[in-house]
């Protein structure tokens, strides 16, 4: 009875989707899942059947550029992969892949499967993965995950539920690093990081969470590179910085970064170009790439994938605007928004657009604990909008930003158009939105 529901959830799925496009009602990432597993609860793990090898990715930064590179990866050697590309990454977003991504009786070699931290334990209920990779641990949406110590039981609890799990983790963020106690792991992380730019901030201002080693006396730091990543260890108990499977050395650009990354098993290294701004997007790079080559990707396929990504859904994305070369780059936490506003050239116009629906997190304390003040000396407007539009003004105010360069407009759209009325098509502009100011955007067309 089970599988014979799984089938008119499938059915039901197309159905619904059909009718959302027509009605162009939404943008279908989640309501479709929704009606599956309304229909069939025990959607998720027929939907397994379908795969070979599922890969789940989860973390609080850098989730979706990371999957979005491994699948990218994938397809390029010729295997067939479904992957939830627009982040939907709770359980009714992830069925909606399914629903509308299963299409004949062949299976996928792969599924790419981002998850939500708080869902992943859910989602193991249902879907066994064979990989998990973890990117990072960032404070982000008190309201939803609490202290970074309450989403790391979330990951731990899932981990668990999971017997023949193989780890991917980040090895310069000590908190992710615990997870592979007791567990098969692989890690990643950067031996050397070089910043060679004279347009973006190179220095680091993002918060560093505050927390001590596992027997309770602080870490010792020879290298940070933003927040608690770098090479630590503790003088007290010798808990330390793994050693590494995979080796990054890294030069940060403006507008790209240069990675090689060891194999150490091989004893190989291997050079990548990547057209994607900021350090963080350089360990989503080198995160996707270590996954790649532990399931046998060529070397040389990986670089001409890499090579040759755009970065989609606001993750660095570049579209034109009225003319203007745009840049969106989604914020939604103190370190990830710090790093990002590291980058941002201050000669565009920029439009901060600020929601605190549920998905983004009702609690904006953040916006404090970002550092804004890397925009003091914008040289053109900065414009607030969403929902939060006069706090965020309110900030900026504090920042230091000139009254007079501060516009509000809580319309997104009209934010964006009024950045977007030069005649010289010459000026750039910057587009920084938390998450569902990111999908309202994304379905506006100028």
């Amino acid at each position: 009875m089970g599988r014979v529901r799984f089938y008119i959830a499938l059915i039901a799925a197309r159905i619904i989707y059909a009718a959302i496009k027509l009605l162009n009602k939404s943008s279908g990432t989640s309501f479709v899942g929704m009606a599956a597993l309304k229909i069939c609860p025990d959607f998720l793990k027929y939907s397994r059947n379908w795969v070979k090898t599922a890969i789940t990715i989860t973390g609080t930064n850098g989730k979706t550029t990371a999957s979005g590179l491994l699948a990218h990866i994938l397809q390029a050697q010729n295997k067939r992969v479904i992957h939830n590309v627009k982040g939907a990454n709770m359980l009714t977003g992830i069925a909606n892949t399914f629903a509308l991504g299963i299409n004949s009786s062949k299976k996928f070699d792969y599924a790419v499967i981002e998850s939500d931290e708080a869902y992943l334990s859910k989602l193991y209920d249902y879907f066994s993965a064979d990989y998990l990779v973890v990117t990072n641990l960032f404070r982000d949406q008190l309201d939803r995950y609490g202290e970074l110590s309450t989403t790391a039981s979330f990951i731990q609890k899932a981990i668990d539920k999971n017997p023949n799990l193989t780890l991917l983790l980040n090895a310069d963020d000590p908190l992710v690093t615990n997870f592979g106690k007791a567990k098969s792991a692989y890690y990643y992380g950067f031996e050397e990081v070089e910043f060679v730019s004279d347009i973006h901030n190179t220095q680091s201002n993002s918060p560093t969470e505050v927390f001590n080693c596992i027997c309770g006396n602080p870490l010792t730091y020879d290298k940070q590179f933003f927040a608690q990543e770098g090479h630590y260890r503790c003088e007290h108990c010798g808990y330390k910085r793994p050693d590494l499977n995979f080796k990054g050395y890294l030069k940060v650009y403006a507008d790209y970064s240069e990675l090689t990354v060891t194999d150490c098993a091989m004893n190989k290294s291997y050079d990548f170009k990547i057209n994607l701004i900021g350090l963080y997007n350089a360990y989503n790079a080198l995160a996707a790439i270590s996954q790649a080559l532990i399931t046998g990707v060529e070397p040389q396929t990986i670089q001409q994938a890499i090579t040759n990504y755009k970065a989609i859904f606001g993750r660095g994305e570049r579209r034109v605007i009225n003319g203007h070369n745009t840049l969106i780059q989604l914020i939604k936490n103190p370190t990830g928004a710090s790093e990002v506003l590291k980058t941002v050239d201050l000669n565009s116009n920029i439009v901060i657009a600020i929601n605190d629906n549920f998905a983004d997190g009702r609690d904006i304390s953040w916006l404090w604990d970002s550092d804004f003040e890397q925009l003091k000396e914008a040289k053109k407007l900065v414009i607030t909008s969403g929902i939060r539009a006069k706090d965020m003004a309110v900030r900026l105010k504090y920042a230091g930003i000139s009254e007079e360069k501060i516009i509000v407009e809580e319309n997104i759209k009209k934010a964006v158009e009024f950045a977007a009325k030069s005649d010289n098509i010459e000026e750039k502009i910057t587009i920084l939105p938390t998450y569902t100011a990111l999908l309202k955007l994304n379905k506006m067309k100028f």
